[in-house]
């Protein structure tokens, strides 16, 4: 039987002998793209060349990519662990080959089939092929021809016709699209083979008659009104799934049964003490019957989730709150969820398979091995952290059914459902569960619309209408931006955009110096000048390998020729900046040492911020070195050596540094300034004087093992200098201009400690003469003592004065003290321990609804709760509805 790890050899040595290049995988995380977050399919990556933006060559190319699908169109999520086929994964590699311009359908066709039958021995009576049925409404006819090239190596019994919905590849609502043709195999019993064809059960869901193969004839566009036109280059697009490549191959009832899997679940069998017995889910939307097929999904959810999450924080993408990082992060808690739940793990647990999961796939994927501590550290304080928050949820729930049995009701209402879900990252199964254990229920259909309000609004704030690209003039965009700030131009194509209301236009130029955004790098903005206008380039983003122009109108003559002119300022303050986070990176790792590296950037012209590993703060001693290197190479104006299309293994001779997570390609762009080599292709100083000076302004965490700096330069610099400068006069006029300014400070803080202590010993005094007082006048009802009143004193010293009551009053015992200071209310509670023992007093529950009466709210535990308030007016009633709660 083939590993895993051969089969996915054996594609790549095949493809290698028919011509295709080797190509590695993209990162799975998507830069530089606005139209996508992840990596969801092999082509990803080829998209500028689909599109027209980028030579083809090499023609011929094959590789196995990582991907994810986890949002957006292509969501399989909530699928993971408990879709019926068991074939559903966040991260999967995809083995794809592709031809740009070379061969077409009968090559596709006839490389796939050898692959299949002749390298891996698969039974072509066990394989079906669809085609493209075609379709009235669009005007498209079948696809005979791929249907004639099949009949090679397949009676038509086996070739079976295809709906649109299957057989129709599309990237989006608009651009390149065309006909496919899908290899599906059945590997049933031969008794299952005899009761129905095989060709009857093909894209009818059935678990043992799948597709494992998709082979996308691209060879038309759609326009935006709908339209098809010809594609200028057809292209082949080739997609099979490795998991479940290797399940055939392995002869397994699903994906998780292969070597794929299996020593990730050992290792969560070995650490939980869960066995996972191989059932399929059963159940409304698969969640499982019983407590063996819910430990199964629990265990296939980690596993799988284990993988997604390792990928993407190797490749540069930290879990967060926004965009891809919010992704990553709701992957991450819902294995959480599942293995708090059904594993009972209560501490941080996925962290503890990565070893495993390293030792499987780093050979095949080496970015695993090389960032394993960091990816370990991220995930384990994720964990940490929404195991507290958890915690908390649960609290939050126990209080609403609290409520519920207060109110005599017995169904959680949607909306309370939802904030559980939406705050704390509460699935509704999870807090069915939890409510069902306790006798209530839980409104589903409110929780439902709460959701689809949620979407909605998700929907509408991202909503984005792009137009046709109207063509003026044919031809493909150069970039001269390295070289001039001004460039004359012609307007190739433009299309009109729409966003929240706001309508806009994009610009592709011939000659352009604007550099598009990429690389946390900002984009130019400017104007273009023609004879007669003026147009504004508001910003300048990056699409498809080439630079987008932002503009607010179009300019009234589409073919004038204009000069594309750089707001220099801005540039200039960019590249200063940009080129400080080269010295920066030099410098961090000649302080900290050489595993630091680059996690992420931001530069613009009056700030910069530099993301990098380590795995603890920065002292301040280490700050000041790094900030004498960086400014010592500054001094030593060390001007710009840049090597641009080198070749990449040259460019790594040059010292030049490659980051995991970047996609590069055959040829490379080396800045170097002095010792300082990386890979870029951003806009740079000319020189390292030109940045001036370099100040670091903060330094701070951004998650487990990654740190963030935060810089000015030049003119920022002199700016925050003058203010420095400033501020410092003010306080020294305020010490009447001391000569030693720190002694004077000095000693006004050790005069203001001596007043304090003398003051703090004063109110003690008080205090004690209050409670005195107090205690001698107590009341006495039913054999307990109520001691109330309202006090002008701080809140420390009404908590000092209720603890003193209760120690010269230690049983039956009731005091309430409302005190006021600098116009707020503020309520002090406290019980003998008898009373809340004997009394089922409760201080904490009693306080939150007296302090309704001060407009405010509080807390505490049963003998001892405080709340503050805003109405001072109400302090007297709120004193006495505590009484009246005790019932006495």
């Amino acid at each position: 039987m083939m590993t895993a790890n051969e089969i996915r050899d054996s594609y790549l040595k095949y493809f290698e002998s028919k011509g295709h290049v080797i190509v590695p995988s993209a990162p799975i995380v998507v830069k530089d793209d606005p139209t996508l977050m992840f990596t969801n399919a092999g082509m990803n990556q080829w998209k500028d060349i689909i599109l027209g933006t980028k030579e083809p060559e090499p023609r011929r190319r094959a590789d196995t990519q990582k991907c994810l699908r986890v949002s957006g169109k292509h969501n399989d999520l909530e699928e993971v662990g408990r879709d019926s086929a068991l074939s559903h994964h966040t991260m999967f590699e995809m083995l794809g080959n592709w031809s740009f311009g070379d061969y077409f359908k009968e090559g596709a066709i006839d490389m796939a089939y050898e692959y299949l039958v002749d390298v891996l021995k698969l039974d072509p009576k066990d394989l079906y092929v669809t085609v493209f049925e075609g379709d009235e409404a669009e005007n498209l006819e079948r696809d005979d021809e791929a249907a004639k090239f099949w009949e090679k190596h397949f009676p038509k019994n086996h070739i079976v016709n295809g709906n649109k919905h299957d057989n129709f590849w599309e990237m989006g609502d608009q651009g390149p699209c065309g006909p496919c043709t899908e290899i599906h195999i059945d590997f049933r019993s031969e008794e299952e083979k005899a009761k129905v064809p095989g060709e009857e059960l093909v894209n009818k869901d059935h678990p043992k008659v799948i597709e494992i193969w998709n082979n996308v004839f691209m060879q038309y566009n759609r326009k935006a009104d709908g339209t098809l036109e010809p594609l200028k280059m057809q292209v082949i697009d080739t997609g099979m799934g490795f998991e479940r490549l290797v399940r055939l191959m392995q002869g397994k009832n699903s994906n998780y049964d292969t070597d794929i899997f299996t020593p990730i679940i050992d290792e969560i069998e070995r650490i939980s003490g869960k066995k996972y017995n191989h059932t399929f889910p059963e159940g409304d939307n698969g969640e499982g019957i019983n407590e063996e097929q819910k430990v199964d999904i629990a265990i296939r959810v980690v596993a799988d989730h284990l993988r997604a999450v390792a990928f993407a924080i190797a490749d540069g993408q930290l879990p967060s709150n926004a965009k891809a990082g919010y992704v990553i992060r709701r992957i991450l808690r819902r294995a959480v969820r599942y293995y708090y739940t059904f594993l009972d793990q209560k501490e941080a647990f996925m962290f503890k398979l990565l070893p495993t999961l390293v030792a499987e796939m780093g050979g095949a994927y080496p970015e695993l091995k090389a960032q394993q501590e960091l990816i370990g550290r991220v995930m384990k304080e994720e964990e940490d952290s929404f195991l507290r928050t958890l915690e908390k949820g649960i609290n939050l729930l126990n209080g609403d059914m609290e409520t519920l049995k207060a109110n005599g009701k017995t169904e959680l209402d949607g909306a309370s459902a939802f904030r559980l879900f939406d705050t704390y990252g509460f699935p509704l199964d999870l807090t069915e569960l939890i409510c069902t254990e306790n006798g209530y229920t839980v409104d589903e259909k409110g929780f439902n619309e709460e959701m689809a309000k949620q979407k909605a609004r998700a929907r509408n704030a991202a909503a984005v209408e792009n137009g046709d690209w109207q063509v003026i003039k044919e031809g493909e965009q150069e970039f001269v931006g390295y070289d001039y700030s001004e460039y004359p131009c012609h307007i190739l194509r433009y299309r009109q955009v729409t966003q929240k209301k706001n309508t806009f236009y994009e610009l592709v130029l011939d000659h352009t110096p604007f550099y598009g955004e990429m690389g946390g790098q900002v984009g130019d903005c400017g104007t273009l000048v023609s004879e007669n206008e003026t147009v504004t380039v508001t910003d300048t983003k990056r699409e498809n390998n080439q630079s987008i122009h932002i503009v607010k109108k179009l300019p009234e003559d589409l073919n004038a020729e204009f000069m594309a002119c750089v707001d220099l300022d801005k540039r200039n303050g960019s590249a200063a900046n940009h080129t400080a986070t080269h010295l920066l990176d030099y410098a961090l790792k000649q302080v900290l040492g050489d595993h630091v590296e680059q996690k992420g950037s931001y530069v613009d012209d009056k700030v910069l911020r530099f993301d990098f590993s380590h795995f603890q703060k920065v002292t301040d001693e280490e700050i000041r070195q790094v900030e004498r290197i960086v400014n010592a190479m500054i001094r030593q104006d060390l001007p710009l050596d840049e090597h641009r299309d080198t070749p990449i293994e040259e460019a790594k001779e040059l010292g030049a540094i490659a980051l995991f997570g970047e996609k590069y390609g055959d040829k490379v762009r080396v800045v170097r300034f002095g010792p300082s080599a990386e890979f870029c292709g951003g806009i740079h100083a000319q020189s390292t004087g030109r940045i001036g000076f370099f100040k670091i302004i903060s330094e701070s965490s951004v998650a487990a093992g990654v740190r963030r700096i935060e810089a000015l330069t030049g003119k920022a610099c002199e700016e925050t200098l003058y203010t420095l400068q400033d501020t410092l006069s003010d306080v020294k006029s305020l010490f009447n201009n001391a000569k030693d300014l720190h002694a004077v400070i000095q000693k006004y803080i050790d005069e203001h400690d001596a007043m304090k202590k003398e003051v703090e010993k004063f109110q003690a005094q008080m205090v004690e003469r209050t409670k005195n007082d107090l205690v001698s006048k107590a009341q006495e009802i039913n054999g307990v003592k109520v001691v109330k009143a309202v006090l002008p004193l701080e809140p420390n010293a009404a908590k000092d004065l209720v603890f003193k009551i209760r120690e010269a009053i230690p049983e039956n015992l009731v005091a309430v003290i409302g005190s006021t200071s600098n116009d707020k209310p503020m309520l002090s509670v406290m019980f003998s321990d008898d009373m809340v023992k004997n009394h089922d007093l409760n201080a904490g529950k009693m306080i939150r609804e007296a302090a309704k009466l001060i407009k405010g709210g509080g807390g505490g535990q049963p003998h001892y709760a405080q709340a503050g308030g805003k109405d001072i007016e109400g302090i007297n009633a709120a004193v006495d509805k505590i009484i009246e709660l005790a019932n006495l």
